[in-house]
């Protein structure tokens, strides 16, 4: 991360942009600290280009089938292909800055420009990246996009258990099947309470040899008929989040129990338009200015929808009877007036005048 200049005789180096820097940075830093970095480093990273700076094109070559010979004549040579763009615009357009003043930078061992960054990164900005992307690849999965031609999908609604949870994962693997997907680099991503169920299930036994294992046991699952299976905390799989500040849940979202896909069927572009750290100076009163403004966003290939599998379970509320303590810190719900919706209660104490709920799916 950028670090602030020295102070060479009291004066300071002037302000640069770190973008391209500060980008390669962080794609060295994504597999240690994203749920999803299988699906930010894919090969469809090499087949869009850049329009400007919201904008991408990805590439398509359709080519016609092959037909019956002939040994006597000649056939009229001809162009049997086409050549289209499939055009994406990225919505998500970010920003974040702070001042620091060097007093702070020199009192405490604590509070540099770096280590401030790196908090802000690590606490926010990388989970913010996490809850994008799952929500806006599930908004692409079941919504009609006319302007691209693209129709959207219904997810699996049947709630997991022990019991069926090999069952629903099949079924994903036929769908995938029928869908021509390749067996080869299939990821399914799961909660960990999912995950337990995966590692519990009836279905199978599991043997292990207490003789030859040096006293060590893991009972850990991984990979299930050439699927990598990766955990995901439950607050990063949901359908809808909101982005004001930062990244929350949101109450009404949907819980995504499993996703399956195949990276080939994404696409994450994202780029740095400024990454700054400008000196003290009279307009920032002497502080360090930092300032970083990025777009990215998530996109499904039309033409592989069926590489995308979603099991979502639709969240239900039941009221407390006898609510305690901080009710935002506990989850409780609010319903939103006379309707049926619901939003996370923002109360540090309970009111006795309200009904509380609790999400129970």
């Amino acid at each position: 991360m950028p670090s602030a200049p020295a102070n060479n005789g009291g004066t300071y180096m002037s302000a640069l942009n770190y973008a391209t820097e500060y980008l390669r940075e962080l794609g060295q830093a994504y597999p240690y600290v994203l749920y999803f970095n299988q699906l930010r480093s894919v090969e469809n990273d090499r087949r869009y280009k850049w329009v400007d700076a919201k904008t991408i094109k990805i590439q398509h070559v359709d080519t016609t089938g092959r037909v019956d010979a002939d040994r006597d004549t000649i056939a009229l040579a001809q162009r049997n292909y086409e050549n289209s763009w499939e055009t994406k615009t990225l919505e998500h357009f970010r920003k974040w800055s702070t001042l620091v003043h060097p007093q702070d930078i020199q009192e405490s061992r604590i509070a540099t420009i770096g280590t401030i960054t790196d908090s802000y990164n690590q606490f926010q900005k990388f989970p913010e990246m996490d809850a994008y992307l799952i929500s806006r690849l599930y908004y692409r999965y079941t919504t009609d996009i006319a302007g691209e031609g693209y129709e959207g999908a219904t997810p699996d609604s049947t709630a997991v258990s022990v019991n069926n949870v090999i069952d629903i994962f099949d079924q994903m693997q036929l769908n995938m099947n029928n869908a021509r997907v390749p067996l080869t680099g299939r990821i399914l991503y799961v909660t960990y309470e999912v995950m337990q169920m995966f590692e519990n299930t009836a279905r199978w036994t599991r043997s292990i040899n207490v003789q030859n294992n040096s006293g060590r046991i893991s009972r850990g699952l991984n990979v299930l008929d050439g699927v990598e299976i990766i955990p995901v905390p439950q607050e990063l799989m949901q359908t809808l989040y909101d982005f004001t500040v930062g990244w929350k849940p949101v109450a009404m979202a949907g819980s995504i129990k499993m996703f399956m896909c195949h990276p080939s069927a994404i696409i994450t572009p994202e780029i740095y338009e400024a990454v700054r750290l400008d000196p003290p100076s009279a307009m920032s009163e002497n502080k360090w200015n930092y300032y970083e403004e990025s777009y990215d966003d998530a996109f499904i290939l039309n033409r592989r929808q069926g590489a995308l599998q979603f099991n979502v379970t639709t969240p239900t509320f039941s009221s407390i009877a006898s609510p305690t303590g901080n009710p935002s810190k506990q989850g409780y719900c609010e319903k939103v007036g006379t309707s049926d919706e619901y939003k996370y209660s923002t109360d540090t104490t309970v009111d006795g005048t309200k009904t509380y709920y609790k999400r129970t799916a």
